[in-house]
């Protein structure tokens, strides 16, 4: 799709911005009008591994000695495009970076139609600051030859003519959307290399910088042009036809990343805050691998997984170094076992299933006989979860001694990804040769005691966690994936009943309520300093991915008829300003919940984009007549 903003200085609240990244976790961040507003944003934030990354480059400062007025125009189509108009002076700035590499370049175009000369210098502002965390002292500073060293860092700056050493000055940058939030409100920057061209009237030149941490030997206009490339071919290799799930397609990529400390593929969770953790990436696979046809990257995410399990848990939080994994997460070994349901049933890879089979065997065997963070089969079937401090399901903040979303018990979710994941082994016991009547007598029995514990006939919907406390009966949106997980309990006439509660009172087009408006506890809006963001984050806060559930949710209750498929795309017709009002072509992580509007939290969140295009998956097959191959 292509985006054109006729103003881009007229931003949004959350300052609008755009979002390259290069499959390892680096990353090249701006608001539309090629500022920085967030300290986590820069023209090259280089990654080690996934969840550490350094701000070597956060911007530049450009200067055109042109008289007269100034108009400037944001486009984004495979990449940020910007047309600068100054007293007849006409510049086109390009951005990419090199897939693979830590390396970003910014390329100028200029036409001179002005009656003198003119000059176009470029100062890049450096940081060499962990991620999110600017300096605010001056710091020394080492360079020459275009190396430039600082705070153990290094950052190479290359340009298309001769570079000039400029005395080294500290400059401070405020960042407005961080300031709202409580996170650092500026930070320091430093200068020490300027570029130039001048260009006589009525001629044109051109001028282009890259940055990267080692020596590249590319040109600018090389690193931009592989850049929207690569844009270009996530979103037609992904074979999905609309305009927005194409779209969805090229965001989706900027997720997947290698990871060097296990050698295979990971997906970051989102941009510009988070890592890689197990249950994004399990609750992201399907939509941002499965359903763009990256089948290789989604077995080698799936693969790394098997590496890693213990106890029949899996990585919450993968390892930097000598450190240990995190394994605190209830959901992400059943949703791996999902995923590799999934996987198979687009592949017919039965190898793979063979290879995974002892670690989904783990699992389901951890669950029944109890393994850490209290995740043990009760003796009605059903799954219990979390003690203490703990938090294991995705609604897991945690404020000191505080716990705003107390989920112990037996969490509606987690029960019906149980029970998802012993029909899944049912199925796949044959391939792995051996009887899987033992998890389909156990799946019955689990059945039968959800439906008994969890329904509420006068209410019409599911409790969201059994655990004798008021929590069993607050309406929250975490019981829609029991009417969407490939195998699921329900009979017919409560899903639908389901999906019509959470429609009633959760739903939003920008995404689910995680609580009705109507509990006592409900957040009407998130925002201010971190202990109140997270008292609102799961308790009535909008939330873009599991709108992918209700979607699908609706279109099964629905029968998957191509009416249902007609109404489905009319509630989908605000995406295409979704994907135009934060971080341009892509889906945040979450928005208000009484009133949502300007997007908050990470601009680009993989989860959000994985359900999503699942939903468009699925519209395409029923509108078709028949599933994708």
């Amino acid at each position: 799709m292509r985006f054109t903003f006729e103003d881009p200085s007229q931003t949004p609240e959350n300052g609008g911005c755009w979002l390259l990244t290069n499959g390892l976790g680096g990353f090249m961040s701006g608001s539309n009008d090629f500022s920085v507003t967030r300290c986590d944003q820069g023209l090259l934030v280089a990654a080690v591994s996934p969840s550490r990354r350094y701000t070597l480059v956060h911007l530049v400062r450009e200067e055109l000695d042109a008289e007269g007025p100034e108009r400037v125009a944001f486009t984004w189509e495979h990449g940020p495009e910007w047309r600068w108009e100054k007293g007849g002076v006409t510049v086109r700035r390009r951005c990419g970076m090199m897939p693979g590499e830590n390396a970003s370049a910014v390329t100028y175009e200029i036409e001179n139609h002005s009656a003198k000369p003119c000059n176009l210098t470029v100062t890049p502002v450096f940081q060499f600051a962990q991620k999110g965390e600017p300096p605010q002292k001056p710091f020394p500073v080492e360079y020459r030859d275009g190396a430039v060293r600082a705070s153990g860092l290094r950052a190479r700056v290359a340009a298309s003519v001769k570079l000039r050493p400029v005395p080294v000055a500290f400059e401070r940058m405020d960042y407005p959307d961080d300031a709202k939030d409580g996170r650092p409100a500026w930070g320091l920057g430093v200068v020490c290399y300027a570029a130039g061209v001048t260009v006589p009237a009525g001629e044109r030149g051109a001028l282009w910088l890259t940055f990267s941490d080692t020596e590249t030997g590319r040109t600018g206009p090389e690193i931009v042009a592989a850049s929207f490339e690569e844009n270009r071919r996530r979103e037609e290799s992904c074979g999905l036809a609309a305009p927005e799930a194409k779209a969805l397609a090229r965001a989706a990529g900027d997720f997947v990343a290698y990871r060097t400390s296990t050698g295979g593929k990971t997906v970051i969770a989102g941009y510009p805050f988070f890592g890689d953790w197990g249950r994004d990436t399990m609750i992201a696979l399907p939509g941002c691998t499965l359903s763009t046809g990256r089948f290789e990257d989604a077995k080698s995410i799936l693969r790394t997984f098997i590496h890693y399990e213990r106890e029949g848990l899996l990585p919450n939080y993968f390892p930097e170094g000598q450190e240990e994994p995190q394994y605190n997460s209830a959901d992400a070994p059943l949703l791996f076992v999902n995923s590799v349901w999934l996987y198979y049933r687009r592949t017919g890879d039965a190898a793979f299933v063979r290879e995974a089979w002892q670690t989904l065997k783990n699992i389901v065997e951890a669950y029944k006989t109890g393994t850490r963070y209290a995740i043990k089969m009760d003796a009605d079937g059903l799954i219990s979860a979390g003690e203490g401090l703990d938090q294991v399901t995705w609604m897991d903040v945690r404020v000191g001694d505080i716990l705003p979303t107390p989920r112990h018990g037996k969490p509606v979710e987690i029960n019906a990804y149980w029970y998802n994941a012993l029909r899944v082994l049912a199925e796949l016991s044959p391939l792995a040769g051996e009887d899987g009547g033992d998890y389909l007598a156990l799946s019955e029995t689990v059945k039968r005691s959800f439906n008994e514990k969890f329904w509420m006939e006068d209410r019409g919907y599911l409790r969201d966690v059994l655990s004798g406390t008021p929590a069993e009966t607050q309406l929250r949106c975490n019981q829609i994936w029991a009417v969407t997980m490939p195998f699921t309990m329900l009979p017919p006439e409560r899903e639908k009943r389901v999906a019509e509660a959470v429609y009633r009172h959760l739903y939003t087009p920008l995404g689910l309520r995680t609580l009705s408006p109507e509990d006592p506890e409900f957040h009407p809006t998130y925002g201010g300093p971190q202990t109140e963001r997270d008292m609102a984050y799961h308790q009535g806060t909008v939330w873009p991915f599991p709108l992918g559930a209700f979607y699908l949710a609706y279109l099964k209750v629905h029968g998957e008829t191509k009416e249902a498929a007609r109404e489905v795309r009319g509630m989908l017709s605000t995406m295409p300003d979704i994907l135009r009002e934060g971080c341009v072509g892509q889906i945040p992580e979450i928005y208000d919940g009484l009133e949502p509007g300007p997007s908050k939290g990470c601009f680009a969140q993989a989860w959000s984009v994985g359900e999503l295009l699942r939903v468009y998956e699925k519209l395409e097959e029923i509108e078709g007549g028949g599933e994708r191959a």
